[in-house]
């Protein structure tokens, strides 16, 4: 089959499972923002995408797709080492019209996927997991994703390191968007540069939202741990 037996295929797979994971980052950091204004409206959400048949299948399914699109990246990456041979230590300058991000993004894609590890510990274990398994004991409780990230966020180690791994998918996705775009087909000469300027303010709104929950969290200034410190009586 093309798709997995040629270059051009699998560069396909990567783009349109790559799209995929965008738009769901979209809904994630959407849901997120909801954190900084209302405690409440935030678990409220948490629970209704919680351990139910929907959430569970969305699970697998962007498991699926995340998994696709890493191990179709190294596959590329090492398929393009191997077509180059000993050329690529022919040429020590590196070349000025070349993307940082696209001479790095094996780099990236380690520190993003050590960062998803690490962010599947702090939040999915503690939350979807511990509905599945409702005979474990996991505190605070399940449903309450507010207290998970006021708890983790509490942490300076985590800050950073949510923050590295967010500057990380920035710079994986602000080439990848435009890239996917033309392996779709979806770009000319004319939309090439287009592209890259939509996808460099899209992907950046989108990682603000996560950027700016966890700097919130961090610093203890979302309107809505006011809120609950006035609900508290504090």
């Amino acid at each position: 089959m093309w798709l997995t037996n040629s270059s051009i295929g699998r560069k396909v797979i990567m783009s349109v499972t790559g799209l995929a994971l965008v738009l769901f980052l979209t809904f994630h950091g959407s849901m997120n923002v909801v954190a900084l204004f209302s405690k409440d409206a935030y678990n409220m959400i948490c629970e209704l995408l919680g351990a139910n048949w929907y959430a569970v299948v969305a699970t697998l399914g962007l498991a699926a797709l995340a998994l696709l699109h890493i191990v179709y990246a190294f596959i590329l990456t090492f398929q393009n080492k191997k077509a180059r041979g000993t050329s690529q230590y022919a040429v020590t300058d590196k070349p000025a019209k070349v993307e940082w991000a696209s001479q790095n993004m094996l780099v990236l894609g380690i520190i993003i996927c050590l960062g998803l590890i690490l962010h599947l510990y702090n939040f999915w274990w503690n939350m979807m997991f511990a509905e599945l398994f409702p005979s474990i004991h996991f505190d605070p409780a399940p449903a309450d994703g507010f207290a998970k990230i006021v708890n983790t966020f509490s942490n300076p180690c985590y800050v950073v390191l949510y923050v590295i791994w967010i500057l990380a998918i920035w710079c994986h996705l602000t080439h990848g968007f435009w890239s996917a775009m033309q392996t779709l087909g979806w770009s000319g000469k004319t939309w090439l540069d287009r592209w890259k300027c939509i996808g460099l303010i899209y992907v950046t709104l989108v990682m603000l939202m996560f950027l700016v929950v966890v700097l919130a969290f961090a610093f203890g200034c979302a309107p809505s741990l006011c809120c609950a410190a006035n609900c508290c009586g504090a």
